[in-house]
C-alpha cells in the first residue's frame, strides 16, 4: 500500500485491497494539478470513511433527538409553540445555507480541515446546547451545531465519489445510506426514552460521546481526498446564497405554521425567490462560481435529480404526518408512536446496502421503476386510514414505503452523480444535498397546508380524530400522485455505461 502521501493520480500499482470496496486510484483530472494539490490515498481506505459516516449519522440523529422534546422545553423555559419551532427552523436554515457554499469550502481547505472543522463546531454547539441556561442559549447552540453539520453530508459523498470507481459506487453509497437510515429508526423511540425519563439535557449526551470518539478516531485515520484547487471567495454570491436559499427555507416553514398569506411567509419567499434568480444568474456569468449550475446541462444527471427530489418529498411528507396521525387519531404516546414507526428506518437500513450492490450489477432502470411502484402503492394504502384503522396497518405500509425508498433514493444519486467527474463531484454533491434540504421544507410546508385544509370539523366529521384522519388521508392522496409522476421519470432514465 503507497504511503499516505503518494497522490490518487500516482496510486495505480497500489495492490487492490479484499474489500468488496476497493477505492479507485486516479481521477482524469488529478494529473493537471500540482503534487500539493493532488488527494491522497490513506494507509486503510475504508475506516476513515466508516468514521466519517458515523459522523454523518450523528448529525441527522441529533435532527431527529429533537423532535419529542419541544413540548417539554416549551414547559421548561415557558415559551409558546412557534418560539420553540425555532430550534428546528433555526437548525434546518442555518444547514440550508451551509450547504450551498460546501463545494467553495471542499475546493479550497483539505478534506482533514474541513471534517475536523465540522465534527469541531458540532461538538462545541452540541456541549453549549447541553450547558444552555436558557432557551435563546440553547438556540444559539443548535445553529453552531447546523454550521458543522452542514457540510458533513456533501463532504462525506464527495469523498465517496472520488474514492471508488464507478463501478462500485453503488455499493458505498448504499452503506452510506444504511448508516444514515439508523439515525431516524432510533432518533424518536431513543428521545422518547430520554424524555420520559430523565431532563432534557441528557439528549445532548449522546451525541457528546459519538462526536468526542469520532474526532479521536478521525485524527490518526483520516487522510485528505479531495483535491484543492484553490478557488476566491465571490461575496455577492455567498450573500445572495444566503438570502436566496435561506429566505426560502424560512418562508415554507412560516408557511406551514402561520399560512401562505402571512406578512412574515410572503416577503420571505419574495425575498428568497428574487435572491435566488440573482444568485444563480450571477453563478452562470462567473468562471469559477461558488455552486455550479452548469451540472443541470447533462440531462442524466438532471432526471435523476428531479426523481429524487419527488421520492425525498414523499419520505419527508410520511415521516411528518405519520407520527401525528398515530398519535392525534390513533391516540399512542410520542414513544409508542417511535417504536411502531421503528421498522422504517430499520428496514431503509437493512435494505440499503442490498440496493447499492444490485445497482452495480443491473443498473438503475430494473431498480428505480420497480421501487417507486411500491412507495406509490404503499402512499395509496395510507391515503385509506381512519380513526379505527389498526396500529399495525400504518407500521406495514410504512416499512414497506421506507423498503422502496432505500431501493431507489441512494442508486438515484448515484446515477446523477456518476454524470460528473473532476471538479464537478463537489459541486454535484453540494446541489443534491441544496435540493433535498430545500424540498424537504417545501414538501412540509405544502402537507402541513394540505392537512389544515382538509381536516373536517368535529360535527361534521364525528369527532375530533376522524376530522384529523381525512385530512392525513388528503396529504397521502397527494403523495401517490407525486409518486406515480416519479415513477413514469423514472422510466425515462437510462442506463449508461458506469
Amino acid at each position: 500500500m503507497p504511503d499516505s502521501r503518494t497522490p490518487h493520480a500516482t496510486s495505480q500499482s497500489a495492490s487492490p485491497t479484499k474489500s468488496p470496496l476497493t477505492p479507485h486510484s486516479a481521477q482524469p483530472h488529478a494529473t493537471a494539478e500540482p503534487a500539493s494539490a493532488r488527494p491522497a490515498t490513506p494507509d486503510h481506505p475504508i475506516l476513515p470513511i466508516v468514521i466519517m459516516m458515523i459522523g454523518s449519522f450523528t448529525a441527522i440523529l441529533n435532527q431527529t433527538l429533537m423532535t419529542s422534546a419541544l413540548p417539554h422545553l416549551m414547559l421548561d423555559f415557558g415559551v409558546t409553540s412557534n418560539t420553540a419551532q425555532w430550534l428546528s427552523t433555526g437548525f434546518m436554515l442555518t444547514n440550508g445555507i451551509m450547504i450551498p457554499i460546501t463545494a467553495f469550502l471542499i475546493q479550497k481547505f483539505t478534506t482533514r480541515q474541513l471534517f475536523f472543522y465540522a465534527i469541531g463546531m458540532f461538538l462545541f454547539g452540541t456541549l453549549v446546547c447541553l450547558c444552555a441556561p436558557g432557551f435563546w442559549v440553547l438556540l444559539v447552540g443548535r445553529v453552531l451545531q447546523a454550521t458543522g453539520a452542514g457540510i458533513l453530508m456533501p463532504l462525506l459523498q464527495t469523498v465517496l465519489f472520488l474514492t471508488f470507481p464507478p463501478s462500485q459506487r453503488g455499493t458505498a453509497m448504499g452503506w452510506f445510506g444504511m448508516v444514515i437510515a439508523f439515525a431516524p429508526a432510533i432518533g424518536p423511540t431513543l428521545s422518547g426514552l430520554i424524555i420520559d425519563m430523565l431532563p432534557w439535557r441528557f439528549l445532548f449526551v449522546p451525541l457528546v460521546v459519538i462526536a468526542v470518539a469520532v474526532l479521536a478516531a478521525a485524527i490518526p485515520t483520516v487522510r485528505n481526498v479531495t483535491p484543492q484547487t484553490d478557488p476566491t471567495i465571490d461575496v455577492p454570491s455567498v450573500v445572495l446564497s444566503t438570502l436566496g436559499f435561506g429566505g426560502l427555507l424560512l418562508g415554507f416553514s412560516l408557511a406551514g405554521q402561520s399560512g401562505w398569506t402571512s406578512v412574515d411567509t410572503l416577503v420571505s419567499l419574495a425575498v428568497g425567490a428574487v435572491s435566488l434568480v440573482a444568485f444563480v444568474a450571477r453563478q452562470l456569468r462567473l468562471p469559477r462560481p461558488l455552486l455550479n449550475f452548469r451540472v443541470f446541462a447533462r440531462p442524466m444527471f438532471t432526471l435523476p435529480m428531479i426523481v429524487v427530489v419527488l421520492v425525498f418529498v414523499t419520505f419527508i411528507s410520511t415521516m411528518n404526518i405519520l407520527p401525528m396521525f398515530i398519535q392525534n387519531v390513533l391516540g399512542m404516546t410520542a414513544l409508542q408512536s417511535g417504536l411502531l414507526l421503528a421498522g422504517g428506518g430499520i428496514a431503509e437500513g437493512v435494505v440499503n446496502p442490498v440496493a447499492g450492490r444490485l445497482f452495480d450489477r443491473v443498473g438503475i432502470r430494473r431498480i428505480a421503476p420497480p421501487a417507486i411502484a411500491v412507495v406509490a402503492a404503499a402512499s395509496f394504502a395510507l391515503s385509506r386510514m381512519d380513526a379505527n384503522t389498526p396500529a399495525w396497518y400504518p407500521a406495514v405500509f410504512f416499512t414497506l414505503m421506507m423498503a422502496g425508498v432505500a431501493f431507489c433514493l441512494m442508486p438515484l444519486t448515484t446515477t446523477a452523480l456518476n454524470q460528473l467527474t473532476g471538479p464537478l463531484i463537489p459541486h454535484g454533491t453540494a446541489m443534491n444535498n441544496t435540493l433535498r434540504q430545500t424540498c424537504a421544507a417545501i414538501g412540509i410546508a405544502i402537507c402541513f397546508t394540505v392537512m389544515t385544509t382538509n381536516t373536517r370539523p368535529a360535527s361534521v366529521a364525528g369527532s375530533a380524530a376522524a376530522g384529523l384522519a381525512h385530512g392525513v388521508d388528503a396529504v397521502f392522496v397527494v403523495s401517490t400522485v407525486v409518486s406515480v409522476v416519479a415513477f413514469a421519470l423514472s422510466l425515462m432514465i437510462r442506463d449508461e455505461r458506469r
